[in-house]
């Protein structure tokens, strides 16, 4: 999946960060992926053994990894929106949305748009009609309705809930803590100031090498579709030749517009794109069976729905190597492509969600996309599935198969205007090629520079390079399957990346709330007897808990040991003598400790210094 919006239409982050290269992340990160496009390009059938082998590897022992931490993450996600964290501002208090409803709901639509959804809206699910997972078995109609549940579990809430994971951490440290776009900063309520050290640069390497996979299986997608398109229309064959010219002139034509500052055509460029898409689903709407499009629609959500369940953990545990096959071709492939995805998607929906709370945040972002997929799902492959179960067929192979590059212009062809729809759909998915290798420049160069919001143009032209080389390399190695296992390889590390931010953002949340709850506490308990009449204890009357005071008293004993009188003195104040009032925690006593210390330090360093004499010398 990627955009069809740029983050330049995203509002700006404050603080600015400067526009810094942070070598720890850069080089490394760099370094990785040209080693591995050199490898790939020099050896490719070695590459391609040693791709084939780790998909092997990590899907026979790390599917259920991937189901299972992608079903925790839908759970997270909606927990988060309804429980008491919910109310969370993402801003300062009083911040407003920066953007209005309408126009922050066209953001998320923008985001659910991109080239993945052009390459698999027929190909889908034709696929799963045509070649059901494993163990799937019924009638015709009932296998089209199955597959139809399918590909709205591939791109549905499980896709858009590991969005939220990133994106709402990082709307959480952007716009209420004030920190730079950078994905180390979801994990510092979990790691402190370490994160501005080592583990913060490997984070942010682990994001920078997932993103460039994740743009680079993008373009690969989207480069398939277009030759592939050419060859329909009689311009040119599908072959490999015809794919590299195909992204040396698209990554050209971004880089042009970098070079001669026309990044507000990127944005025009994107609002085209949707108008587009729009054209195309209207279209195949009004032309083909529009009854059985919106009847359909409406009975695969709810067949969704209904196996929500069921379908969130499936992993073909019973279906043998032709289970295995088959989730690394589709479940386990799309869960670590959302996943390579995160950082990058998770920049835009941070940027356009300044003001709005947690709970707006996860409704809106887990929602809206989500139904506009189903949508288009429903349309294009309903379109296909019907013609295959009503019409003249012949979007299927003799022997069953589906031609994932070439299943779209196979079914526009034989509508009217066919040709013209197909030069159409090639350019649909070539400006949807440049806006991706340009965003996805812009959000590489953010996280390689540390989170600034305008990076060097060079180094946003160095990383849309990087990603078309990286593509390239894939398409040369293996083509389709290739890019699919590259996507769930560069997924792994990241997944644990995630966990992490799951961890963070509910430390950071609960923090927040109790210091709310703190503060109410302290309200009600000042006006408590205007109100009610009650006596109420002052704080200084209050006894600390007993897992306090026990950790006091070992405070107590540590400073007779060492003979630190000063901090005996202020604890015995705080424990024996009610002179200080009882903390709330451990934490706190140590800062009213440190504090005492301070202070009498300070005023024997003044006493000392009263009692010289003006004309002494050191």
């Amino acid at each position: 999946m990627s955009t069809g919006s740029t983050p330049e239409s995203a509002p700006k982050a404050q603080p600015k960060a400067t526009a810094v290269l942070a070598p720890w992340v850069f080089w490394p990160a760099a370094g990785l992926v040209i080693a591995i496009t050199a490898f790939s390009i020099i050896a490719p059938k070695i590459a391609n053994t040693v791709f084939t082998t780790l998909q092997s590897n990590v899907i026979s022992s790390f599917s259920w990894y991937y189901v299972l931490i992608t079903a925790f993450f839908v759970a997270f996600a909606l927990w988060l929106g309804f429980s008491r964290f919910g109310d969370i501002k993402l801003g300062k208090d009083d911040d407003k949305p920066e953007f209005s409803m309408i126009s922050w709901i066209s953001f998320l639509f923008a985001a659910g748009m991109g080239i993945g959804l052009v390459f698999y809206g027929v190909a889908e699910p034709l696929s799963h009609f045509a070649n059901p997972r494993p163990g799937v078995t019924g009638t015709e109609i009932e296998l089209a309705q199955k597959a139809m549940s399918q590909t709205f579990l591939h791109w549905g809430v499980h896709a858009w809930a590991i969005y939220v994971v990133v994106g709402l951490a990082l709307a959480y440290a952007i716009h209420r803590r004030g920190r730079p776009i950078s994905i180390r900063w979801t994990l510092e309520p979990l790691l402190g100031k370490r994160i501005r050290g080592g583990w913060g640069n490997l984070i942010d390497v682990i994001a920078l090498v997932g993103t460039v996979f994740g743009v680079a299986t993008s373009l690969g997608l989207g480069v398939l579709q277009i030759s592939a398109g050419l060859e329909q229309a009689g311009v040119a064959e599908a072959n490999l030749t015809t794919q590299i010219v195909v992204i040396f002139v698209v990554v050209g034509f971004t880089i042009l517009s970098l070079v001669s500052g026309i990044g507000r055509g990127m944005k025009w460029l994107s609002t085209t794109n949707l108008l587009l898409a729009a054209v195309l689903l209207v279209f195949l709407l009004i032309v083909g069976p529009t009854a059985f499009l919106f009847r359909e629609f409406v009975q695969s959500m709810g067949n969704y729905l209904q196996n929500f369940l069921g379908l969130s953990f499936t992993v073909s545990a019973y279906a043998g190597v032709a289970g295995e096959q088959w989730q690394a071709s589709w479940t386990t492939f799309y869960w670590g492509w959302w996943m390579s995805w995160a950082p990058f998607v998770g920049v835009f929906i941070a940027r356009v969600s300044k003001g709005r709370t947690v709970r707006e945040f996860v409704g809106g972002v887990m929602l809206v996309p989500t139904v506009l997929t189903f949508l288009w799902f429903s349309v294009l492959g309903g379109n296909a599935i019907y013609r295959e179960l009503y019409g003249q067929g012949g979007l299927i192979g003799a022997d069953g198969s589906v031609d994932a590059d070439s299943a779209l212009f196979d079914l526009i062809g034989g509508l009217p205007a066919g040709t013209a729809l197909t030069f159409g759909v090639i350019l649909l998915i070539g400006i949807f090629f440049v806006t991706s290798a340009d965003s996805g420049a812009l959000v590489m160069s953010m996280i390689a520079t540390g989170g600034s919001t305008e990076p060097p143009k060079a180094l946003r032209i160095f990383f849309a390079l990087l990603a078309s080389f990286l593509a390239i390399a894939l398409l040369i190695t293996g083509g389709l399957q290739t890019l699919q296992t590259a996507a769930i390889l560069s997924a792994l590390p990241f997944s644990i990346v995630m966990l992490m931010i799951c961890a963070a953002t509910v430390t950071a949340f609960s923090r927040e709330r109790r210091a709310y709850d703190r503060a109410q506490r302290a309200q009600f308990v000042d006006h408590i007897g205007d109100f009610y009449g009650l006596e109420v204890e002052e704080p200084s009357l209050r006894e600390p808990s007993k897992p306090l005071r026990a950790a006091l008293e070992r405070l107590r004993k540590k400073a007779v040991k060492t003979g630190d009188g000063i901090s005996q003195r202020t604890l015995d104040a705080i424990i024996d003598d009610d002179k200080l009032a009882p903390p709330d925690n451990l934490a706190q006593a140590d800062a009213i400790v440190e504090d005492e210390v301070e202070t009498v330090q300070a005023a024997e360093a003044e006493k000392k210094t009263k009692g010289k004499p003006e004309n002494s010398k050191d």
